[in-house]
């Protein structure tokens, strides 16, 4: 069985670097981009099995039209996201409700920052088996 690559999309030199350590552990294969057009350039190289997204990026909620943009392209639309953000944090705004909502936010998993690393395994290991399987 190959090993499942993951692309981490997050401005956040420090939880880039932190994260991929993490998923480095349980030897997954890892690429990162700093940027929603950087992001999109690595899926264009290579399809990972799952996708970290950040929503705050750049001028604003750059995951969001990341998500939107991705799960429009067939190429893309099936490929698992879980969005770690630390959005409250920064804005104090929280989804009322379901938090994942196709159209609106069309992501797999959304967890708040910090996320503890055995969660994060446990979540991405979850959605690449999906992917997969």
């Amino acid at each position: 069985m190959n090993t499942p690559r993951i692309l981490i999309i997050d401005d956040d030199p420090e939880f880039v670097e932190m994260t991929k350590a993490v998923l480095e552990t349980k030897e997954y294969g890892v690429d990162c981009a700093y940027d929603a057009d950087e992001g999109f350039a690595r899926l264009e190289e290579e399809v990972p099995d799952v996708i970290i997204l950040d929503i705050m990026m750049g001028k604003g909620a750059e995951g969001f039209i990341f998500a939107r943009r991705m799960r429009k392209d067939p190429r893309f639309a099936e490929i698992p996201i879980l969005m770690l953000t630390s959005m409250r944090e920064q804005t104090g705004f929280d989804f009322p409700g379901e938090r994942i909502h196709t159209k609106f936010l069309p992501v797999d998993e959304y967890v708040e920052k910090p996320i503890e690393p055995l969660t994060l395994l446990e979540k991405v290991d979850r959605l690449a088996k999906k992917n997969v399987g």
